[in-house]
Order: C-alpha cells, then sequence, then structure tokens
C-alpha cells in the first residue's frame, strides 16, 4: 500500500510539473532597427587638392596599381603601374609616344614604342606639324640584361655605379635603381628612383650634384651621358618631372631624410 501511494505522489508532482504556465518558458526576439546593417566603425576623409578634368576616366583602362608602401615613390600620384597599359588612355601604350608614320600617307609603316622615329617625314604628300615630338621608349623583353636589370647608372662624381631595375617597389629598390614603368626607358625623359639611406642608399648623395655634374646610362640600346642642369627639392604631390619629353633627358627622385613631404629632384640632359 504505502509503495502504491509512493508512486501515486511521484505521477502527481509531474503532472503538476508539467502543467505549469508555458509563459514562463517564452522569450521573443526583437525586430532589427530599420536603416543600414553594418554601420562602419571608422571613417576615411577623401581630400581634392584641385579640379579634376571634364569626363576623368575612372574605369579600369586607368587603373594603376600602386606602388610599396614606404618606397620613394609611394607618395607620388600616377605614379604606379597601369594594371592594363595596353587600354590606359594616358599609359605608356597611348599617350606617352608619338605614332609616326613613315612613307606617305599611302602605305605608311607606323614606327611603335621602342623604336620610336622622331625625325620629321620627307614625303610631301603626308601632312606636316607644327611643334616638339614627344619621344618614347618602351620596355620590351630584348632590352633585359641576363641578370635582370634594364642596365646601369654611372655618377663618377659621387662614385655611384648601380644597376637598374624595371619598377619603383621595394623589390627593385632593394637590389639597385628603379626605373619608372611609366617612363621611356632611352628616347625621351628616363625617370628613376633610389633609396637614400639604410644599406641600399644608392641615391643618398644625388643631392649634393652641382650643375655640369655628369650622368651615364648604359642600357642594351647604347649608352649615353648626360650633364646636370638642376638639382631640386620637390613636392611630393609633384609629378611634372616625370612627363614625357622631347628631348633626351634623365630625372633622378629620392627621399628627403625626416621630411616626408619632399623629394630630392635631380635632372640632367644629353650632353
Amino acid at each position: 500500500m504505502k509503495k502504491y501511494l509512493s508512486t501515486l505522489l511521484a505521477v502527481c508532482l509531474v503532472l503538476t510539473a508539467l502543467s505549469m504556465p508555458a509563459s514562463a518558458l517564452e522569450y521573443t526576439f526583437d525586430n532589427p532597427p530599420t536603416g543600414d546593417f553594418g554601420t562602419p566603425t571608422s571613417t576615411e576623409d577623401i581630400i581634392q587638392t584641385g579640379a579634376e578634368p571634364a569626363n576623368k576616366d575612372r574605369s579600369k583602362s586607368s587603373a594603376l596599381i600602386p606602388p610599396g608602401f614606404g618606397t620613394p615613390t609611394s607618395y607620388l600620384p600616377n605614379s604606379g603601374e597601369y594594371l592594363t597599359p595596353n587600354l590606359a588612355a594616358d599609359g605608356p601604350l597611348s599617350g606617352n609616344y608619338t605614332l609616326t608614320v613613315t612613307g606617305g600617307m599611302d602605305g605608311g609603316t607606323p614606327a611603335l614604342p621602342g623604336a620610336v622615329d622622331t625625325s620629321a617625314p620627307t614625303s610631301p604628300a603626308y601632312p606636316t606639324t607644327s611643334g616638339p615630338v614627344t619621344a618614347f621608349t618602351d620596355v620590351t623583353a630584348d632590352l633585359y640584361y641576363r641578370n635582370g636589370s634594364l642596365g646601369t647608372l654611372e655618377i663618377p662624381s659621387i662614385g655611384l655605379s648601380v644597376n637598374i631595375y624595371q619598377g619603383t617597389d621595394s623589390a627593385a629598390l632593394k637590389k639597385g635603381a628603379g626605373h619608372f614603368t611609366n617612363t621611356s626607358i632611352w628616347n625621351g625623359n628616363v625617370a628613376l628612383a633610389g633609396h637614400n639611406r639604410g644599406i641600399n642608399n644608392h641615391f643618398g648623395k644625388i643631392h649634393t650634384l652641382d650643375t655640369g655634374n655628369t650622368i651615364t646610362l648604359t642600357t642594351a640600346l647604347g649608352t649615353r651621358t648626360y650633364t646636370v642642369t638642376s638639382v631640386a627639392k620637390v613636392d611630393v604631390m609633384d609629378n611634372t618631372m616625370l612627363e614625357a619629353t622631347s628631348d633626351n633627358c634623365i630625372t633622378l627622385f629620392t627621399c628627403v631624410m625626416n621630411q616626408p613631404s619632399y623629394r630630392w629632384c635631380v635632372r640632367a640632359v644629353e650632353a
């Protein structure tokens, strides 16, 4: 009898527990607030220093691969490599050379980058134009030496002799002087960059050059000697000295010690 009563009591307790109001175990979810999800935790200020030209090309055709972080050209605008150089309106395959035609308008042969003809056409059937012709020589596979360099740069007055490598990223400047990929390698303006401190401080003394000092460039296309015409400290945002020219010149860039807003710029013209 006692066992029966114990069993009956246990069943009653279980039934009592199961009969508790379900509201005691219920909970609800609040609806998410209206508005954008994933609100950013930081903001980035975009500073525009000047008016942009109308209808500026912002497509992938004009996109630039930025130079390496901390390199002498990391603060120079438009100093990176074109993502699609064959499509970019201002790229080395479109805007930095003049397409000349020899042999008259009928059956003429275009001169492509790497073999730019800066002479005036002689055919009377070809329309004449006035003004300087922009010279440009593109970097092609046949211009590389076996060690991967594009040539050598020599400045006797500061005891400099250094190999030149394509690009201005940290990998290129670690090996020697770096060549701005959007500038010429022979005809016109050849622009180079280099470190001015550390183990590879190849350009550490270029700011001590004087007018009249000589600079020698040797590539697979030959050897050319230049005479220094200017040594100046320029703003990092000033890229005018990277522009293509009609005359043969060489331009050297390096950082200014403890002044990240400036760069040393040396310009020399063919002797």
